[in-house]
């Protein structure tokens, strides 16, 4: 299974950006699949995870309201819709897809990843 995301960018704060996640091989329709994001000395940080039929999803707290997950299993693709942008959202963004766990936050979970896609939000 492949995972490639896209979509990162330079933008400013109370802007917008639309992140993607292209998945190849494995059974797509079958993963939960999360994004996550990484700043320089800091530790990977759950963002938003959903589940394989797409009706329910998760945030973590200081995104919801602001972000959006969705998947289209037609084109095997996950997106997460940002807006209201804040610098502290600054951070590399990564996706990825697990068969089975628990606590959807949980990295170690997480079967595969993908590069991820730089965001970075100016004040």
């Amino acid at each position: 299974v492949q995972l490639q995301a896209s979509g990162g960018g330079l933008v400013q704060a109370g802007g917008s950006l639309r992140l993607s996640c292209a998945v190849s091989g494995g059974t797509f329709d079958m993963y939960t699949l999360g994004w996550f994001r990484q700043s320089p000395g800091k530790e990977r940080e759950f963002v938003a995870a959903i589940e394989w039929t797409g009706s329910s999803a998760n945030y973590e707290d200081s995104v919801k309201g602001r972000f959006t997950i969705s998947r289209d299993n037609a084109k095997k693709t996950l997106y997460l819709q940002m807006n209201s942008l804040k610098p502290e959202d600054t951070a590399v963004y990564l996706c990825a897809a697990r068969v089975l766990g628990t606590k959807v936050d949980d990295t170690t979970s997480y079967n595969w990843w993908g590069q991820g896609t730089q965001v970075t939000v100016s004040s």
